[in-house]
Protein backbone atom coordinates (compact mmCIF):
# COMPACT_ATOMS: atom_id res chain seq x y z
CA UNK A 1 0.00 0.00 0.00
CA UNK A 2 1.14 3.54 -0.81
CA UNK A 3 0.48 6.16 1.85
CA UNK A 4 -0.09 9.68 0.51
CA UNK A 5 0.74 11.87 3.49
CA UNK A 6 -2.07 14.30 4.32
CA UNK A 7 -0.61 17.21 6.27
CA UNK A 8 -2.94 19.86 4.87
CA UNK A 9 -0.94 20.71 1.73
CA UNK A 10 -1.01 19.02 -1.66
CA UNK A 11 -2.85 17.83 -4.72
CA UNK A 12 -3.99 14.70 -2.90
CA UNK A 13 -6.93 13.48 -4.92
CA UNK A 14 -5.30 13.82 -8.34
CA UNK A 15 -2.42 11.75 -7.00
CA UNK A 16 -4.84 9.22 -5.53
CA UNK A 17 -6.62 8.86 -8.89
CA UNK A 18 -3.32 8.47 -10.72
CA UNK A 19 -2.24 5.57 -8.52
CA UNK A 20 -5.66 3.98 -8.89
CA UNK A 21 -5.30 4.31 -12.69
CA UNK A 22 -2.21 2.07 -12.59
CA UNK A 23 -3.88 -0.44 -10.29
CA UNK A 24 -1.96 0.46 -7.12
CA UNK A 25 -3.40 0.24 -3.63
CA UNK A 26 -3.27 3.76 -2.22
CA UNK A 27 -4.57 5.68 0.77
CA UNK A 28 -4.57 9.33 1.77
CA UNK A 29 -3.72 9.37 5.45
CA UNK A 30 -2.33 11.30 8.40
CA UNK A 31 -2.39 8.22 10.63
CA UNK A 32 1.05 7.22 11.90
CA UNK A 33 0.17 3.52 12.07
CA UNK A 34 -1.03 3.49 8.47
CA UNK A 35 2.07 5.33 7.26
CA UNK A 36 4.30 2.94 9.17
CA UNK A 37 2.42 -0.05 7.74
CA UNK A 38 2.61 1.26 4.16
CA UNK A 39 5.07 -0.21 1.66
CA UNK A 40 5.85 3.22 0.20
CA UNK A 41 5.31 6.85 1.16
CA UNK A 42 4.41 9.76 -1.07
CA UNK A 43 4.96 13.33 0.19
CA UNK A 44 2.92 15.85 -1.82
CA UNK A 45 3.03 19.62 -1.58
CA UNK A 46 1.95 22.86 -3.22
CA UNK A 47 2.33 26.46 -2.12
CA UNK A 48 5.02 28.16 -0.03
CA UNK A 49 7.79 26.11 1.58
CA UNK A 50 7.61 27.78 5.00
CA UNK A 51 3.88 27.24 5.44
CA UNK A 52 4.09 23.62 4.29
CA UNK A 53 7.11 22.87 6.48
CA UNK A 54 5.37 24.34 9.50
CA UNK A 55 2.30 22.19 8.85
CA UNK A 56 4.40 19.06 8.39
CA UNK A 57 6.37 19.62 11.60
CA UNK A 58 3.19 20.55 13.50
CA UNK A 59 1.54 17.33 12.34
CA UNK A 60 4.25 15.30 14.05
CA UNK A 61 4.74 13.26 10.87
CA UNK A 62 8.12 14.70 9.84
CA UNK A 63 10.08 12.48 12.22
CA UNK A 64 8.13 9.38 11.20
CA UNK A 65 8.70 10.04 7.48
CA UNK A 66 12.40 10.61 8.10
CA UNK A 67 12.73 7.45 10.19
CA UNK A 68 10.87 5.30 7.66
CA UNK A 69 13.03 6.64 4.83
CA UNK A 70 16.24 6.02 6.75
CA UNK A 71 15.11 2.45 7.36
CA UNK A 72 14.88 1.93 3.61
CA UNK A 73 11.21 2.50 2.77
CA UNK A 74 10.77 4.08 -0.69
CA UNK A 75 9.77 7.75 -0.41
CA UNK A 76 8.74 10.05 -3.26
CA UNK A 77 8.29 13.80 -2.87
CA UNK A 78 6.38 15.71 -5.55
CA UNK A 79 6.77 19.42 -6.38
CA UNK A 80 7.01 21.18 -3.01
CA UNK A 81 7.23 17.69 -1.50
CA UNK A 82 10.49 17.21 -3.43
CA UNK A 83 11.82 20.51 -2.12
CA UNK A 84 10.95 19.45 1.44
CA UNK A 85 13.38 16.52 1.09
CA UNK A 86 16.29 18.93 0.81
CA UNK A 87 18.25 20.55 3.63
CA UNK A 88 16.74 24.03 3.54
CA UNK A 89 14.75 26.55 1.53
CA UNK A 90 15.44 30.24 0.93
CA UNK A 91 11.86 31.02 -0.09
CA UNK A 92 10.76 34.10 1.90
CA UNK A 93 13.39 33.59 4.59
CA UNK A 94 15.30 30.45 5.52
CA UNK A 95 13.40 27.29 6.44
CA UNK A 96 14.58 23.85 7.49
CA UNK A 97 13.85 20.89 5.25
CA UNK A 98 13.93 17.19 6.10
CA UNK A 99 17.56 16.92 5.04
CA UNK A 100 17.19 13.52 3.40
CA UNK A 101 18.91 14.75 0.23
CA UNK A 102 21.73 17.27 -0.11
CA UNK A 103 20.71 20.62 -1.54
CA UNK A 104 18.72 23.77 -0.99
CA UNK A 105 15.71 25.47 -2.53
CA UNK A 106 16.49 28.72 -4.33
CA UNK A 107 14.55 31.04 -6.70
CA UNK A 108 14.86 30.21 -10.39
CA UNK A 109 15.16 33.98 -11.01
CA UNK A 110 18.79 33.69 -9.88
CA UNK A 111 19.74 31.44 -12.77
CA UNK A 112 17.31 31.70 -15.71
CA UNK A 113 17.79 34.33 -18.44
CA UNK A 114 15.97 37.62 -18.02
CA UNK A 115 12.69 37.75 -19.90
CA UNK A 116 11.57 34.21 -19.14
CA UNK A 117 8.32 34.08 -17.24
CA UNK A 118 8.16 33.17 -13.56
CA UNK A 119 6.70 30.84 -12.48
CA UNK A 120 7.96 28.30 -14.98
CA UNK A 121 4.76 26.68 -16.23
CA UNK A 122 4.58 24.09 -18.97
CA UNK A 123 5.88 20.91 -20.53
CA UNK A 124 9.61 20.28 -20.64
CA UNK A 125 11.78 17.35 -21.71
CA UNK A 126 13.63 15.26 -19.15
CA UNK A 127 17.39 14.89 -19.51
CA UNK A 128 18.79 12.08 -17.38
CA UNK A 129 21.90 12.64 -15.31
CA UNK A 130 24.40 9.87 -14.62
CA UNK A 131 23.16 6.29 -14.63
CA UNK A 132 19.46 6.12 -15.42
CA UNK A 133 17.44 6.07 -12.21
CA UNK A 134 15.02 3.19 -11.57
CA UNK A 135 12.35 5.89 -11.19
CA UNK A 136 12.61 6.36 -14.97
CA UNK A 137 12.46 2.67 -15.80
CA UNK A 138 9.50 3.18 -18.16
CA UNK A 139 10.49 6.65 -19.44
CA UNK A 140 12.74 7.62 -22.33
CA UNK A 141 15.06 10.62 -22.22
CA UNK A 142 13.43 13.55 -23.98
CA UNK A 143 9.89 12.70 -22.92
CA UNK A 144 8.04 15.66 -21.43
CA UNK A 145 6.51 16.31 -18.02
CA UNK A 146 4.53 19.22 -16.57
CA UNK A 147 6.08 21.88 -14.32
CA UNK A 148 4.69 24.71 -12.20
CA UNK A 149 7.37 26.32 -10.01
CA UNK A 150 9.27 29.48 -9.13
CA UNK A 151 11.92 27.77 -6.98
CA UNK A 152 14.25 24.88 -7.72
CA UNK A 153 16.58 22.42 -6.09
CA UNK A 154 20.10 23.88 -6.14
CA UNK A 155 23.46 22.46 -5.09
CA UNK A 156 22.10 18.91 -5.07
CA UNK A 157 25.33 17.49 -6.52
CA UNK A 158 25.25 13.90 -7.69
CA UNK A 159 21.71 13.51 -6.32
CA UNK A 160 20.27 15.16 -9.45
CA UNK A 161 18.85 12.34 -11.57
CA UNK A 162 17.16 14.50 -14.23
CA UNK A 163 17.16 18.08 -15.42
CA UNK A 164 14.84 20.12 -17.65
CA UNK A 165 15.80 23.10 -19.78
CA UNK A 166 14.25 26.50 -19.02
CA UNK A 167 16.90 28.84 -20.36
CA UNK A 168 19.35 26.82 -18.25
CA UNK A 169 19.17 23.23 -16.95
CA UNK A 170 17.05 23.13 -13.78
CA UNK A 171 16.73 20.22 -11.37
CA UNK A 172 13.76 18.13 -12.48
CA UNK A 173 14.27 15.15 -10.17
CA UNK A 174 16.54 14.01 -7.36
CA UNK A 175 17.31 10.60 -5.94
CA UNK A 176 19.43 9.09 -3.22
CA UNK A 177 19.12 5.40 -2.36
CA UNK A 178 15.39 4.86 -1.61
CA UNK A 179 14.45 8.57 -1.53
CA UNK A 180 13.28 10.34 -4.70
CA UNK A 181 11.78 13.68 -5.61
CA UNK A 182 10.14 15.14 -8.72
CA UNK A 183 9.91 18.91 -9.18
CA UNK A 184 7.30 18.29 -11.88
CA UNK A 185 3.81 16.86 -11.40
CA UNK A 186 3.57 13.20 -12.51
CA UNK A 187 -0.19 13.30 -11.88
CA UNK A 188 -0.50 16.06 -14.52
CA UNK A 189 1.99 14.56 -16.97
CA UNK A 190 -0.20 12.05 -18.79
CA UNK A 191 1.20 8.65 -19.72
CA UNK A 192 4.78 9.65 -18.90
CA UNK A 193 3.78 10.66 -15.37
CA UNK A 194 1.84 7.44 -14.84
CA UNK A 195 4.88 5.47 -15.97
CA UNK A 196 7.00 7.25 -13.37
CA UNK A 197 4.46 6.42 -10.64
CA UNK A 198 4.36 2.83 -11.91
CA UNK A 199 8.12 2.56 -11.52
CA UNK A 200 7.87 3.97 -7.99
CA UNK A 201 5.30 1.31 -7.12
CA UNK A 202 7.79 -1.34 -8.25
CA UNK A 203 10.76 -0.05 -6.22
Amino acid sequence: MIAIVDYGVGNLYSLHRSFEAIGAEVKITADEKEIKAADRILLPGVGAFGDAANKLYASGLSELITEEAKEGKPLLGICLGMQMLLEKSLEYGEHRGLGLIEGEVRPISEVIPKGLKIPHIGWNALQFQGEKSPLFKYVEEGECVYFVHSYHGANCGKNVIATAEYGVPLTAAVGKDNVFGCQFHPEKSGKVGLNILRAFVEL
